[in-house]
């Protein structure tokens, strides 16, 4: 996977794609970035650095406010839709 890297103020459009036995499912999640970085689980058993396991994460806020945390995994389409960063 390449790496990403998304700024805050970035609006996007992410589309999960979630494997199913009847056919692959798409979750798509359109927002602007609060944040992207590799954050640790919880996961004590995982013997990645510092014993955790890092997980790419993107933190979007949604047109109604909401706040999500997204995983991005090799599955994950991200699309840019506008880069406040560019106009500014």
């Amino acid at each position: 996977m390449q790496p990403i890297h998304l700024t805050p103020g970035t609006r996007v459009r992410v589309t999960q794609t979630i494997a199913r036995r009847a056919g692959d499912w798409h979750a798509p999640v359109t927002g602007t970035v609060v944040a992207h970085q590799d954050q640790p689980t919880g996961s004590w058993y995982a013997h990645g650095k510092n014993d955790k396991l890092w997980l790419n994460r993107l933190i979007l806020r949604r047109a109604d406010g909401e706040v999500t945390s997204l995983v991005i995994d090799p599955r994950t389409r991200i699309e840019i839709l506008s880069d406040s960063a560019a106009r500014a």
